[in-house]
């Protein structure tokens, strides 16, 4: 990803800071006005870097604002490239923040306190790459998350990840079965995981994309064939996610 490509994308500070003191940066890409549109704009969350060492999933999610903004549909974007400044900018780039806790099982599933410690000692055998934290919501990349899913209220969610190749879904929704070269293999939900929170417990579909590799992007064309696919089964369930508002 180029420096001209960072610059065009527009992002700005949110107020928010990550561990170790670094802005979240955001974007917002409103619904183009459209006078008389009986269509009410769908809201879509789209996270990159929840782990730092998987880069190319912050490089996807600038690529996307761009192909946002030519996109002429009642749809109000916000982008959050990266959740995990901290453990992009590390050297090397670390999965967990600045205080050593796995973001993406941080989330305040139901029996966290219970489900989350014990998974992470007798399935990962206390992999400090998996650490999910003493607390739910205990750090502040996660906690601006949270808040951005109960001031936003996404219809979906976007969570861009590396390096497994496979496309995930969890919530309400029929999932779709491929974006681009990645085909629907859905495997499994974790305590505190964000499509285990916001897909199972709060009603809003997460799509999670593994891109193939961390460190090497798509071809081009590869970015907007996943992208089209996106929206054409944005397009085929738009009634459903305009449904009943998601769980508190």
């Amino acid at each position: 990803m180029s420096r001209a490509q960072c610059e065009e994308a527009g992002l700005t500070p949110s107020g928010a800071l990550s561990a170790h003191g670094v802005p979240l940066f955001w974007r917002d890409v409103p619904a183009p006005a459209v006078p008389g549109a009986a269509e009410a704009p769908l809201r879509v969350l789209i996270v990159g870097a929840i782990h730092g060492d998987e880069l190319t999933a912050a490089a996807l999610a600038v690529r996307w604002i761009a192909l946002a903004e030519q996109t002429e549909r009642p749809v109000h974007w916000r982008f959050i490239p990266v959740l995990n400044p901290d453990g992009l900018l590390a050297r090397p780039a670390t999965r967990t923040n600045g205080r050593g806790v796995d973001l993406n099982r941080n989330f305040p599933t139901p029996g966290w306190e219970k489900d989350a410690p014990l998974y992470w000692d007798k399935r990962t055998k206390r992999d400090p790459r998996r650490f999910p934290g003493k607390a739910p919501l205990s750090e502040p990349e996660s906690q601006f998350l949270h808040a951005q899913m109960a001031a936003f209220q996404p219809h979906l969610i976007v969570s861009i990840h590396a390096p497994y190749g496979v496309l995930d879904f969890d919530g309400p929704l029929s999932p779709p079965e491929r974006l681009g070269r990645l085909w629907l293999d859905q495997v499994g939900i974790f305590p505190g995981s964000l499509g285990n929170y916001g897909g199972v417990h709060r009603g809003m579909p997460v799509v999670t994309i593994e891109l193939p590799h961390a460190l090497n992007m798509p071809a081009d064309a590869e970015v907007r064939s996943m992208w089209r696919d996106l929206l054409r089964w944005m397009g085929e369930h738009w009634q459903e996610a305009l449904g009943p508002e998601p769980k508190p």
